[in-house]
């Protein structure tokens, strides 16, 4: 582990666990730009624009620029769609040296509108990339033109990667979604309605948690981007509250949904039986109804029920076992925590891609003394913590996977490319197999770490 150096300017990013005197208290730095030559595990501006908007399933979505940007496919990934796949095609301009030069409007007109002709779409969007932040390509002008001469919204997305990081990707994505928001007809929407925000319908989560709402009397507007429909998002402004399950990347809408709309939003996660439960009973308690909080009583109380019992076999074997975090936005850190707080286990490191002092500051409280907290990491200082600390299982996305595998130790990937719902009731059981499958298997012992464990012994 000595081998394994942290860059001098990333020390005030991590944090190591001990105790604060009254003349250093907890001031971890965060939300700065990635160190040069830190690799960080951060994504660009592009792949977070793309992350939020590609699960609009009715919609083209259209790369402008080189060939390669457009290999950060949907496809991939976990979404499921319950009718048109227009997500899981990839569409891009390829520019070429000639395009970069002379400029790529001309390529972009034609393009747009050959698909548009072909694939009959709700809408399209058109991500910018690097490239066309540097040439200066005017996309508002070319969709503004195609909009008007298709009769569809053709909606630019400025995604140009040097920008910044992820996180600003979201934004991007959230003013072109709220250029679609209130252009639709609100007629017919009851008074207990919602727009569901921040969900991707990874292996149909979304149809599990629209079924929870339905059974508890609630109408789901939109949802957005999971399994999204053009015509819903369009008339999302007619819900009467907005509930936001990845805050990371949809707080700027809701944000802008309240400025203009007058509606109100509200945080949650469904992962883990207790913020399951909190995410249903704070929409119950917001519409001040009743017989819906009669019927997220009887809703909580039999899922819980239903998995009470196999989640006691699973918290016997992984008692005391120890979990590394390593994650997008730090909400989704925090649901982990009481995960795996309630299947026995600690976590002795955690961190973010985006997280602020808030979020830092709480997840100190939640995981106390001992662990530590990085904000930005690279894959060197996930590889020395994970190391260090000795970890039983590492929960994180897909470039996390290969690193847990060359240590030797177990994987749950709690992102995108996941193929099993861990949202929910149902999600919390599964998340409690995975984690024994991983954790339990025996090939660990004929890794270096498994072999230097049976020596010890």
């Amino acid at each position: 582990m000595d081998e394994i150096k942290i860059l001098k300017e990333r020390k005030e990013q991590i944090y190591y666990g001990g105790k604060e005197s009254m003349d250093s208290p907890f001031n971890m730095q965060c939300e700065k730009k990635t160190v040069a030559g830190s690799v960080s595990q951060r994504a660009c501006v592009f792949c977070g624009s793309r992350v939020v908007l590609y699960p609009i399933v009715d919609a083209l979505h259209l790369v402008h620029g080189p060939i390669g940007c457009a290999a950060y496919t949907w496809d991939i990934r976990g979404s499921l769609s319950s009718g048109r796949e227009l997500h899981r095609l990839s569409f891009s301009t390829d520019l070429q040296e000639k395009n970069v030069i002379f400029g790529g409007e001309k390529k972009l007109y034609s393009a747009l509108c050959e698909l548009i002709d072909r694939y009959k779409p709700e809408a399209a969007f058109v991500y910018a990339t690097c490239i066309i932040g540097i040439i200066g390509d005017d996309i508002d002008s070319v969709c503004r033109r195609v909009g008007v001469l298709k009769n569809i919204p053709v909606l630019p997305v400025h995604s140009e990667g040097f920008k910044g990081t992820k996180k600003d990707g979201y934004r991007a994505a959230c003013e072109a979604l709220a250029a679609l928001v209130g252009s639709g007809s609100t007629e017919n929407i009851g008074p207990f309605s919602i727009n569901l925000l921040g969900d991707f319908n990874i292996a149909g989560e979304t149809w599990l948690i629209k079924d929870y709402y339905s059974r508890m009397g609630v109408e789901v507007v939109s949802t957005v981007t999971g399994d999204g429909r053009v015509a819903d998002i369009q008339k999302a402004h007619g819900a009467k509250l907005n509930v936001v399950q990845c805050s990371g990347s949809m707080m700027p809408l809701a944000k802008i949904m309240k400025e203009r709309y007058g509606i109100p939003f509200t945080r949650v996660s469904y992962f883990g039986i207790e913020d399951t439960s909190n995410a249903l009973y704070e929409v119950a308690r917001f519409f001040k109804s009743e017989e819906m909080l009669r019927c997220t009583d009887e809703l909580v109380n039999g899922e819980v029920q239903d998995i009470r019992l196999p989640l006691e076999q699973y918290k016997r074997k992984l008692k005391a076992k120890k979990a590394a975090i390593y994650v997008g936005g730090a909400f989704k850190a925090f649901s982990l925590i009481k995960a795996l707080d309630y299947l026995g286990m600690k976590v002795v490191v955690v961190g973010s891609q985006t997280g602020n002092k808030d979020d830092y500051r709480r997840l100190k409280e939640m995981c106390g003394e001992g662990t530590i907290i990085v904000d930005d990491a690279n894959p060197l200082e996930l590889s020395r913590f994970i190391l260090e600390k000795d970890v039983d299982i590492f929960i994180g996305g897909v470039k996390e996977r290969y690193l847990a595998y060359k240590l030797g130790i177990g994987f749950c990937d709690h992102n995108h490319q996941r193929k099993i719902e861990l949202a929910g009731f149902k999600g919390m059981l599964n998340f409690a197999r995975e984690v024994y499958s991983s954790v339990t298997t025996p090939v660990w012992q004929f890794t270096p770490r498994g072999e230097r464990k049976r020596g010890e012994q």
